[in-house]
């Protein structure tokens, strides 16, 4: 009688057919299980004379085998089937458009300022932004009682007074003319820091460029051309300039440089305080005692130097009324502006 069952078992699993996963998992747990059909022939074997006991379990083994084996070419069709039905993309369909930000205000001033002095022969020099003291004051003209030097204005490195944040990119300046014989003809654009209380109009962080021009013979008048050409390139063709006597440590003479109000067309808003110009840059001829202090021979070479902020630029050409509003990173802000590229 058990090879009876054991042989009807087999013939019920070599017949047996599952073509879906539901069928396959009965199949399994049926055959192949640990409470399965198999289970109640294996009890059966201790009712078998010994001599028979080889060819019974030949039997089982070939039941178990059978089982195991058809489970795994149904599950291996069930799941190539499952994969050919996956819909496969085209693959030379346009891909989707990335959402592309767009140039920070203050990079697009920064670029079109260092552009247009490209353009007549300035080449772009950098420096470190955590300087010395040399570099930054003492070199230009700045004496050790200066009031730029107080704590209240300057940023310096905790536990090394020598080193500081720089607040002017002037100390690239001087290290421009200390390694390069004239005649030198560069800007100089970068971060600086100024210790102040951040505010609408003023924050601890902002960004220059300055200039500077050395050669034999250089003049107030090229100072002035150089300018006049900046300002017709940046605020329009019919852009008018003026110059008003004011003080920097590192030039003599200096001045202030106002343009004709580019908003209201010189005829006076809220900008320019009605008075139809708008002031952008201070400049002037390079003091001969920081052109001594870099090894350039004061008696042979003169030159000029001139320095803006770039957030007062981008402030003025965006009609942005917070310098804040710069540096907050806010997306909604910063979508307003000059196309992605």
């Amino acid at each position: 009688m058990p090879f009876d069952k054991a042989n009807s078992l087999l013939k019920e699993v070599e017949n047996a057919n599952p073509t879906t996963v539901e069928e396959l998992e009965q199949f399994r747990i049926k055959y192949i299980g640990a409470k399965g059909a198999l289970k109640d022939i294996f009890s059966e074997i201790r009712t078998i004379e010994p001599g028979r006991k080889g060819e019974f379990g030949q039997l089982t083994n070939k039941i178990k085998q059978t089982a195991e084996e058809k489970f795994r070419i149904v599950k291996e069709a069930l799941e190539e089937a499952a994969e050919s039905n996956i819909a496969i993309p085209d693959l030379f369909a346009p891909a989707e458009p990335l959402d592309l930000g767009s140039r920070h205000p203050v990079s697009v001033m920064m670029n079109r300022i260092v552009d247009i002095f490209s353009r007549i022969g300035f080449t772009v020099e950098e420096g470190p932004e955590v300087e010395d003291d040399w570099h930054n004051f003492t070199a230009l003209g700045t004496p050790p009682d200066h009031p730029a030097r107080d704590m209240q204005d300057t940023f310096y490195v905790a536990n090394d007074p020598a080193h500081l944040l720089r607040t002017h990119t002037s100390s690239v300046q001087i290290r421009v003319m200390e390694n390069r014989k004239p005649p030198i003809r560069a800007i100089f654009p970068g971060r600086v820091y100024r210790n102040e209380t951040i505010s609408a109009r003023a924050h601890a962080q902002f960004h220059q460029v300055e200039g500077l021009y050395i050669d034999e013979k250089v003049a107030f008048t090229d100072l002035q051309q150089t300018l006049l050409h900046f300002a017709k390139e940046m605020f329009g063709a019919t852009t008018k300039i003026r110059l008003r006597p004011s003080f920097f440590p590192f030039t003599e003479p200096s001045a202030e440089m106002d343009v004709s109000c580019f908003i209201c067309d010189a005829k006076g808003c809220n900008v320019c305080k009605q008075t139809g110009w708008v002031e952008i840059l201070g400049c002037g001829m390079i003091d001969p005692v920081v052109l001594e202090n870099c090894g350039i021979d004061a008696e042979k070479y003169t030159g000029f130097a001139f320095g803006m902020g770039v957030e007062r630029q981008a402030m003025l050409q965006y009609r942005i009324n917070d310098i804040r509003l710069l540096f907050e990173n806010d997306v909604r802000f910063l979508r307003q502006f000059e196309a992605t590229i």
